[in-house]
């Protein structure tokens, strides 16, 4: 075999050993999966290398894949084995394989539960104290113990023995000041003991002289001892005399003797008590039911007044608004000043019989116009969208009214419809109105009245008494005593 095939063959050998080392060393992979990339930010990194593994509870997941920086921080970019499930809070950390071990980076998880980290995230890094720190922090550990034994020692020392000294000096003294306070008050201890030893003798012949005089007092008050305790052996009799009485009278009341008794014995006679009882309790329910429930209504008063053009007359009602306050229904009764009254129509037949037999019939259809005054009674419905519906009798005639409101009810449109059969053959009586609530009391009124046969403009004002004016003005009448 010619050399330069040899020379060839063992470079060759050489090239491949190599670069199996260098894929050992750099840790190439291009035939493995991907793996997941994730940035770190680190106050420092001192002591950690370039291609440093990557650890999770303790395995190998990964390895460093650059060390830079940004800013004033270092950023660390992590090349993941696989991906993995990472979620917010997750921390990196660089620690130490044991004391003097090389270090790694350990990813700490975030809590359970918390949502996986977006692409791009970079983890915030912690970076354990280094030996340096741990160094400095025993030397100023070291200072601070120093400077306690020089502050304890030397002259601190003496100070504290002199204030001991000059304590002790003080208690002594304290001591030989009251030393005669002191042997007074033992001498008057003694002093006392022997009084008290030779007056005792005397104490006690004054005790009994005492008590022979109480003895000679009681002998000579006995007449009234006895007299009072005469006078209590006669209350005690006229109180058995009550107590017999009493138990005659709960005898009879037991035996159903009396009203009492029958009244306790009777069954009937319990059963008709607590009926009449039962009866006025019932009474006071409905009652104050009567009560809270008229309570509950809301009362509105409304006069007003308006001029016609046709028949130039004015036109003026009282009407009172009845609300109950279950949100659907609605009352409303008044008393019309209407300027044409009351039409009615008679129809008479006349039959007259003529001298030569014939008889004639005649037809006289008599219109009369009764009292001016009209009473309007009308059932109302809350509708959607605070619109109104009514029913019932307007102007003495059954009719129909709808109205509805805008802007907070200042402004109201009404729309009735009555008199559905007038003489004449007329048509109904219909009523187009505005009305605008200029003041919480007072509104303009105007619209078209009977525009089918008199077509009647009108205009005209109004006052409305709500019901907390009502209220206020029945509470200020003063009441006559």
């Amino acid at each position: 075999m010619p050399n330069l095939v040899r020379v060839g063959i063992v470079a060759t050998l050489c090239l491949v050993i190599l670069a199996i080392f260098i894929w050992k060393i750099e840790d190439l992979n291009p035939f493995g999966e991907k793996g997941q990339r994730v940035d770190a930010v680190f106050r420092s990194v001192a002591g950690l290398d370039d291609k440093a593994t990557v650890r999770l509870a303790g395995v190998r997941v990964g390895r460093v894949d650059g060390i830079g920086l940004d800013g004033r921080l270092a950023r660390v970019s992590l090349v993941l084995d696989r991906p993995l499930a990472l979620t917010r809070g997750t921390v990196a950390r660089i620690a130490n394989l044991g004391l003097l071990g090389e270090k790694y980076v350990e990813l700490i998880p975030g809590p359970p539960g918390a949502p996986l980290l977006r692409a791009g995230a970079v983890l915030p890094g912690v970076t354990p104290p280094s030996f340096d720190d741990a160094m400095a922090k025993l030397q100023d550990i070291g200072s601070s113990i120093q400077q306690v034994t020089g502050a304890i020692s030397g002259e601190s020392i003496n100070r504290l023995l002199g204030s001991l000294e000059a304590t002790s000096e003080e208690v002594r003294a304290l001591i030989a000041e009251n030393r005669v306070t002191v042997g007074s008050t033992v001498r008057n201890l003694d002093a006392l003991s022997a009084t008290l030893a030779r007056e005792l003798p005397r104490l006690a012949d004054e005790m009994q002289r005492t008590v022979a005089q109480i003895s000679g007092l009681v002998q000579e008050n006995r007449g009234n001892v006895d007299a009072s305790l005469a006078n209590v052996r006669e209350l005690t009799a006229k109180l058995q005399t009550s107590v017999d009485n009493l138990n005659q009278i709960s005898g009879k009341i037991a035996s159903g003797e009396g009203t009492i008794g029958k009244l306790v014995n009777s069954e009937e006679g319990y059963h008709e008590v607590i009926s009449t009882l039962d009866s006025i309790q019932g009474g006071v329910e409905k009652l104050s039911g009567t009560l809270g429930a008229v309570q509950r209504f809301k009362l509105d008063l409304d006069l007003q007044s308006y001029y016609l053009e046709a028949p130039e007359e004015s036109r003026s009602s009282l009407s009172v608004i009845i609300d109950p306050q279950d949100g659907k229904h609605l009352y409303r009764g008044g008393l019309v000043d209407g300027p044409t009254g009351r039409r009615r129509q008679k129809t008479q037949t006349v039959t007259t019989t003529n001298p030569d037999g014939g008889v004639q019939t005649q037809t006289i259809d008599t219109i009369s116009v009764e009292d001016r005054y009209v009473w309007t009674g009308l059932f109302g419905f809350k509708a959607p969208r605070d619109v109104r519906l009514w029913a019932g009798l307007i102007e003495n005639s059954g009719g129909v009214e709808v109205d509805a409101a805008f802007l907070d009810r200042r402004l109201q449109m009404s729309f009735e419809a009555f008199d559905f059969n007038r003489p004449d053959f007329d048509q109904p009586h219909l009523r187009l109105a505005g009305r605008w609530q200029f003041h919480p009391n007072l509104y303009l009124i105007g619209g078209y009245d009977d525009p089918l046969e008199q077509d009647s403009f009108f205009l005209g004002a109004g006052i409305r008494w709500p019901d907390d004016n009502l209220k206020y003005l029945l509470g200020a009448v003063p009441l006559g005593r």
